[in-house]
């Protein structure tokens, strides 16, 4: 026998299929009380079929994130530099979404480990999506697009033992010097920080702005917490882990709810064309700053966090940022790394989300969105309907090109195309010195020793090769983590180097 159907409760809404029918019961339509269930049963099916799908491909990195929505504010002119309209005047406001997350954990890692953060802003402008797409560092591991992904896959699992692997890790830093200055942030006292609310975000790369007259300046993107910088020790952050894997995440979503919401005081750095020309170094390095007694920060605005996301999976796992998303006034650099992320985020998002992931409502444009791209996977025909999908056509009201918003040529001198050596020319060990020398005495102590720690889990030749790289940024350095590891013949890794020392720019 049957239950007698129980009628919903005054003001429920009815439960539907994805197509809109009412569902009648919530059970399993049988042959017979213990009989088999039925074919027929296509509400059972769907809610399966369904469930059998709703995980997408996680992010290759970044997987675990957090993210809310919030408003940039102008504070600050900066219109003398760049055209772009979102900061056309002071006082001017633009609806964002911001997401946070750690970039070598898998979607199930907890977020109060040693790691960068990502710090990935989506601007709703009127002339289309703004993405600033960075981190919680002002530099990266790598100034070369090749070694991006080989970096990415020693920061996974062993593809033998499918665990995080020690010298898989060093081995790769040992051989590119080049990460040195992010390691030292990495493992400094601010390689974990308390929440996401306190830390500063960068966009990290180079980019340009371009004036109404056509004038670009070269260009990077600060953001400081207005909270103030907070950080774990290595045993607070695992006593915290063993207490609640999802602490950033909490922190950031109860804080909005209470109304306490986290600002950030948004600034940029900039350099004409003639100062990068002549510049000591490379301007568009990755793995470099610019220095703030040259370039100091100039405030541009206020970032206010400000409402939680209604579903995490529609609007947080579901977000896609694009370094290629630019507007007129803001555009790119000859970062060899932005360069090639210009692409390569697209192109995940393709994979993950499908050719029309721009459609989904958190990635969705606050302004008319007009093209001749049709079709493909979940299109939505909002914004096109009826109209031609080719251009040139001879239509009335059809799209067209906007000259007035095309960015001057950009000016490389005699340029020959080749594949230039990264690792040439380069002075490595400077900026990572200079760092080690901001600390005081016991934060280079605990340094030394949180290295040493997970480098001492490496081949020898591996520990010896990278305390070279630790030795020329600065002696104090290298034989604080020798001493660490046990080395107590240093003589003779500083004989070893000597000959070979890196020429400092």
């Amino acid at each position: 026998m049957t239950q007698t159907p129980v009628p919903p409760a005054a003001g429920c809404p009815r439960l539907t299929t994805a197509d809109g029918a009412p569902i009648a019961e919530q059970q399993a339509l049988t042959a017979g009380p213990r009989g088999p269930v039925l074919l027929q049963d296509v509400a059972l099916l769907e809610q399966m079929q369904h469930f059998n799908r709703e995980r997408i491909p996680e992010r290759v990195v970044h997987a675990k994130g957090s993210g809310a929505y919030g408003t940039f504010t102008v504070t600050g002119d900066i219109t003398k530099y760049s055209r772009a309209r979102i900061f056309e005047k002071v006082g001017k406001r633009t609806d964002l979404f911001l997401r946070f997350s750690t970039v070598a954990g898998e979607r199930g890692a907890a977020d109060a480990e040693r790691d960068v953060r990502g710090f990935a802003i989506k601007f709703y402008t009127e002339d289309g999506n703004w993405d600033l797409v960075g981190n919680n560092t002002p530099v990266f591991f790598v100034r070369d697009p090749y070694k991006f992904q080989n970096f990415i896959h020693t920061q996974k699992r062993h593809p033998q033992t499918n665990m995080r692997d020690m010298d898989m890790q060093w081995d790769f830093w040992s051989l590119c010097p080049e990460s040195l200055h992010q390691v030292t942030i990495l493992f400094s006292d601010r390689g974990i920080p308390a929440s996401y609310r306190h830390l500063h975000g960068f966009g990290s790369h180079t980019y340009s702005l371009v004036s109404a007259t056509g004038e670009r300046t070269w260009c990077k993107f600060h953001f400081k917490s207005m909270q103030g910088i907070r950080n774990l020790t290595d045993d607070e952050a695992a006593a915290l882990i063993g207490r609640d894997r999802e602490s950033h995440q909490r922190d950031l979503y109860e804080a909005i709810a209470r109304r306490e919401f986290p600002k950030w005081r948004v600034c940029i750095q900039v350099m004409s064309a003639a100062q990068a020309r002549t510049f000591r170094w490379n301007p568009f390095d990755l793995t470099k700053v610019w220095p703030h007694g040259e370039f100091p920060l100039i405030e541009v605005g206020v970032m206010e966090l400000n409402r939680n996301p209604e579903n995490y999976f529609a609007e947080v796992e579901q977000a896609a940022f694009k370094p290629g998303a630019f507007v007129p006034g803001i555009g790119p650099s000859p970062d060899r790394m932005l360069q090639a992320r210009l692409m390569s985020y697209a192109d995940t998002h393709l994979h993950r989300l499908g050719v029309n992931h721009h459609q989904i409502p958190v990635n969705r444009p606050r302004c008319p969105v007009m093209n001749y791209m049709r079709d493909g996977r979940q299109a939505d025909a909002a914004n096109s309907g009826g109209r031609p999908n080719y251009w040139p056509n001879s239509l009335a009201g059809t799209p067209m090109p906007d000259p007035s918003v095309r960015d001057p040529a950009w000016d490389l001198g005699a340029t020959v195309v080749d594949r230039y050596d990264s690792t040439v020319d380069h002075d490595d060990f400077t900026q990572a010195g200079n760092l080690y020398r901001l600390f005081d005495d016991g934060h280079r102590e605990r340094l030394a020793q949180r290295i040493a720690g997970v480098l001492g889990q490496a081949r020898r030749e591996v520990r010896l090769r990278q305390l070279c790289h630790f030795f020329r940024a600065d002696e104090d350095y290298g034989r604080r983590v020798a001493r660490h590891l046990g080395i107590d013949d240093v003589q003779s890794i500083l004989t070893e180097i000597k000959p070979r020392e890196t020429s400092r720019v």
